[in-house]
């Protein structure tokens, strides 16, 4: 498989290694052979760990997010502003770098939880009730897909990944198009394209759905790079390569599952 998350992309350890090249087949030898004697290999359940530490370290600035911008409206858009773009850049620096640094990865957990935390606050104040049902709606998508994974009756296809990325790509393109015209008053439904209602449904909880089913699958993406690089007896630190990826995924599928529910809901 040659598509996949990106935080995992750059890093031989994560790459099967029948799709290797003679450098990353190297690479990983060295990786091997250094971790014989400086640390224990990765595992999937001390990985799983790592995740559920760094989901706290996101709660944290998620709690700090949601307070700030109920005590303080008139700086909601600041205090979003400066978190999303430290997150984004944080995110790029991570995926970009060949080795994790668990202090960078930790950093953007809180400042993806502080914007997290300040949308839900919105999104909430507007549906009362919405953020405890998406967290619960995201928590039953994780478990139900980690589940099927361990089980053996999904697992991640060439034809599945390639249909993954035409489909996210294409939503991606179609979100450009839709918050153009919504910027520009071509359209002032509140959601855009996306309120248009086929046969009683908004197309945004159309897609919105699709987009779970999608991040569902990235899951399944992230599980299978992460049993690989088990496999390829990679040092324990790439543990924090796996907890980076799942929680992006996981971001994503929160967001999702929120506005779900919101366009449900009405504008």
């Amino acid at each position: 498989m040659t598509m996949t998350n990106p935080a995992f992309r750059r890093n031989p350890a994560f790459k099967d290694k029948q799709n290797m090249s003679a450098e990353d087949l190297q690479k990983l030898y060295e990786l091997t052979s250094e971790n014989t004697v400086a640390e224990k290999p990765m595992t999937f359940e001390s990985t799983l760990m790592k995740s559920v530490f760094g989901f706290a370290v996101l709660l944290v600035g998620g709690v700090i997010g949601w307070l700030i911008v109920a005590s303080n409206p008139a700086i909601a858009g600041g205090v979003l502003m400066v978190s999303g773009i430290g997150a984004f850049v944080l995110a790029m620096v991570n995926i970009f770098k060949r080795e994790p640094v668990p202090a960078l990865i930790l950093l953007y957990a809180v400042l993806e939880g502080v914007l997290l935390g300040g949308l839900s606050m919105m999104y909430n104040s507007l549906w009362d009730g919405i953020v405890i049902q998406a967290v619960i709606g995201t928590v039953a998508v994780f478990a139900v897909t980690l589940a099927l994974f361990a089980s053996g009756k999904v697992r991640v296809s060439k034809r599945a990944t390639k249909i993954f990325f035409i489909v996210v790509i294409s939503y991606v393109v179609f979100s450009l198009v839709n918050v153009l015209l919504m910027v520009t008053g071509v359209n002032n439904d509140p959601w855009g394209l996306e309120g248009i209602k086929i046969f009683g449904i908004p197309l945004g909880v159309i897609f919105g759905i699709l987009m779970v089913l999608m991040a569902a699958y990235s899951l399944v993406m992230d599980f299978t790079m992460i049993q690989t690089g088990i496999a390829n007896k990679a040092p324990a630190k790439y543990e924090w390569t796996g907890v980076f990826s799942i929680m992006l995924t996981v971001v994503w599928l929160y967001l999702q599952i929120l506005r779900i529910l919101a366009i449900s809901r009405g504008n």
